[in-house]
């Protein structure tokens, strides 16, 4: 392929497979993402990014999932353990926006340390009494400028520690009652209510580099969920504006019917630039690189525009950062 394919792809253990880096040479999938099955200790996750690389030859994106609380990859003994991002917000009061870029940038260091240069935060969902609990603690606030101001943190302490920031779920996961790795999702919300609350996050950061789908389907705009949905797909890139770089959130998730290879090859032409697949068999891994396909002429324009955003940091001093953080969070930035 003279293209990276369109998808990020995971590994099955702490090293590579022979058979697995066969494969990625073979079909050169632009980025990958870890897991907890994948992280030990700093030199093995180091290793493991370095081999990753090297079977596609270039400096490709390495993403993971570290909100904090339920949701990370990195853990102690070797890393912090974080407090679930909603709870933390609320210790730090009106000092929040602060210790949340705070918090990020001493994230960043840690990922960029082990060689991953991604990660799949900043959570823009908006919280409401029904979000879903598996949902409901990731976010940071139930208004639409709270989570504004928490997620433009969190994305400036990334980007300032060298680390490109994933904002998900597009067009908004709040509204969700269920979980969307069991299962499917409505909402059936009027959209000018969407557009005044759920979507006005996302609008008012659309600016920021990569985004993350919802599978979620919005009854009163079309009846496919917005990752397979051309409507929805239309409508984040036009009345949102985002003209990042869109990634599908897991297509491996119940949400989604079909085959791996049915499922990639709707969100493609829905419009995503970039198949997310996780957990599976390297046969099916197969069958979504295929499906997936080359990075088409705009997917490579808005990933060469968001890559070139990936910067070295500047020197950190840690000790002054947790000092402050400490202070901000009345000692709540851990667990």
């Amino acid at each position: 392929m003279t293209q990276p394919t369109a998808a990020i792809l995971d590994a099955e253990g702490v090293r590579l497979t022979p058979a697995e880096k066969a494969f990625f040479r073979d079909v050169n999938p632009f980025g990958f993402i870890l897991f907890a099955r994948n992280i030990e200790t700093p030199d093995q996750t180091r290793a493991l990014c370095d081999e990753l690389r090297a079977t596609v030859g270039r400096d490709a994106l390495i993403t993971v999932d570290q909100e904090g609380g339920r949701v990370q990859r990195l853990r102690r003994p070797h890393w912090r353990d974080w407090t679930p991002p909603l709870d933390f917000v609320r210790a730090c009061g009106d000092h929040a926006a602060r210790a949340m870029y705070l918090r990020s940038l001493l994230m960043a260091e840690e990922l960029r340390a082990v060689g991953i240069d991604s990660n799949c935060a900043p959570t823009c969902d908006l919280m409401r009494p029904e979000t879903h609990p598996f949902l409901q603690n990731r976010c940071y606030g139930d208004t639409v400028q709270t989570v504004v101001d928490m997620a433009r943190a969190t994305a400036q302490g990334l980007l300032d520690g060298g680390v490109l920031p994933v904002m998900k779920h597009m067009p908004g996961h709040g509204r969700a009652q269920v979980d969307s790795h069991k299962g499917l999702p409505h909402v059936d919300a009027p959209p000018a209510n969407l557009k005044d609350s759920d979507f006005a996050v996302f609008k008012a950061l659309r600016d920021l580099p990569i985004g993350m789908t919802a599978h979620i389907v919005f009854d009163q705009l079309d009846a496919q969920p917005a990752t397979t949905s051309e409507v929805m797909m239309r409508l984040i890139r036009q009345d949102i504006g985002f003209d990042g770089l869109m990634m599908t959130d897991d297509i491996s998730m119940n949400a989604l019917t079909g085959t791996p290879g049915e499922r990639a090859q709707a969100a493609r032409t829905a419009g995503c630039d970039l198949i997310l697949f996780c957990n599976a068999s390297l046969g099916e891994r197969m069958q979504v690189a295929e499906a997936s396909g080359e990075m088409d002429t705009e997917g490579l324009r808005r990933a060469a525009r968001a890559l070139a955003m990936r910067r070295a940091p500047g020197q950190i001093d840690i000790a002054p950062l947790e000092e402050e953080l400490a202070a901000l969070s009345n000692g709540a930035a851990y667990v």
